[in-house]
């Protein structure tokens, strides 16, 4: 019994073709027969692919007009140069170049424009902005989910949280959480964008007729499933700052975000610094051809930092809005494969490589340099030394 030893526990893996690493694989033998064909097939697929792609782009009917600096503007109607026409079948340079003005009392921008063409439903109005950052780590998580889902959440539960710096309020020792809290709900854009009007409509009616949009249904339905309706009260919570315009220093009745999608198409961050969101939309009528005019209340500051606001209306097709750069990536590649092919099949046909020629494997490369010859000299140089002078040999032992 004293001569037992008590035997440990194994951490050997068990015997098993999956432990053991034994079972089958397989590897591709990457030759010219294999290779050659796969960068020319991946060429023919590809390059047709992005042409159709971005044939389907080009015939998106699109316009955009920067309002940035409207409202440095006189109350006449002025040419804007920062803007875009992309009529499908019409020449930029024959549409007339769109109007605005500004009328400082009611802060009301007047874009006047042109469509050249019939647009097909559906029609989309978003508004663009550039150089807003909505990608920054603490910015996207800038938002309190219970908040949003309706529950109570009182200061202490959001002071220092992911709202922070706008969490709470402190008036007099009288603590509140801003509702909703968050430097993405504050910076919301909350300019107002009117219904496009046709300031000259045909069929002989001199009047001028509204082409009526939506702004309901805009907003994702995972984003309108985050959105409950609140449990706090008007007198728990404060307004965010930049929202006290529209509410006031207090809110007399709790906002029904539940209802405001403009609020949950914002709250869905964008990846770049320039990017456009849904305002409105028609999925039924067609947008008649002639001048319209839109009305811009201008609340929104992008000058602050140092960025542009832009009004778009755009047709959609089957990939989407207007986006060039999916067909030309799948053009490029495409292109590239055909290209690569052809180098390495003429660099095949001219000096050809025999499959299994062991002249390439990397000792033999050395022995073809010579360096492998001074290697074995200096081999042969030791053993003879070391032959001839067996005492000294004893010794280094």
């Amino acid at each position: 019994m004293a001569g037992r030893t008590k035997e440990g526990k194994s951490k050997q893996p068990s015997n098993t073709a999956f432990k053991q690493q034994r079972l089958r694989a397989w590897q591709p033998l990457l030759t010219p027969k294999s290779v050659l064909p796969t960068f020319f097939i991946i060429g023919i697929i590809f390059a047709p692919i992005g042409g159709w792609l971005l044939w389907a782009s080009e015939r998106i009917n699109e316009l955009r007009i920067d309002y940035t600096n409207c409202d440095q503007l006189p109350n006449t109607f002025t040419d804007v140069d920062d803007y875009e026409y992309h009529m499908h079948g019409v020449k930029s340079s024959t549409i007339a170049k769109p109007q605005e003005q500004f009328n400082e009392d009611t802060r009301t921008c007047t874009v006047q424009f042109t469509v050249p063409k019939d647009l097909d439903p559906s029609v989309f109005l978003y508004y663009r902005l550039t150089n807003f950052y909505q990608n920054h780590r603490r910015y996207t998580r800038s938002f309190d989910v219970d908040q949003l889902k309706g529950k109570v959440r009182t200061a202490s539960d959001l002071d220092g949280g992911d709202c922070s710096p706008l969490d709470i309020r402190d008036v007099g020792g009288d603590k509140r959480p801003y509702y909703p809290c968050g430097l993405i709900a504050n910076s919301v854009f909350n300019d107002t964008i009117g219904q496009p009007v046709l300031t000259n409509p045909g069929g002989g009616s001199e009047s001028s007729s509204v082409y009526r949009m939506t702004e309901k249904g805009i907003a994702w339905e995972a984003d309108r499933k985050r959105f409950n309706p609140t449990e706090y009260k008007p007198d728990q919570v404060y307004p965010p700052p930049n929202w006290r315009e529209r509410y006031g220093d207090e809110y007399s009745e709790m906002p029904k975000l539940e209802d405001d999608e403009h609020l949950m198409v914002w709250m869905r961050t964008a990846g770049l610094p320039t990017f456009r969101k849904l305002y409105m939309k028609n999925e039924q009528d067609a947008m008649k051809s002639g001048i319209y005019q839109v009305d811009i209340v201008m609340n929104y500051d992008t000058r602050s930092f140092g960025g542009t606001k832009s009004l778009v209306i755009s047709t959609t097709s089957f990939i989407g809005g207007r986006n060039p750069v999916l067909g030309i990536a799948f053009i490029a590649v495409g292109g590239l494969c055909v290209l690569l092919g052809c180098i390495f099949a003429i660099r095949h046909f001219y000096r050809p490589r025999r499959l299994g020629d062991h002249t390439y494997l990397s000792w033999n490369q050395q022995v073809a340099s010579g360096l492998a010859d001074n290697s074995n000299r200096n081999i042969a140089t030791a053993a003879s030394t070391s032959h001839n002078h067996p005492a000294s040999s004893m010794r280094q032992r």
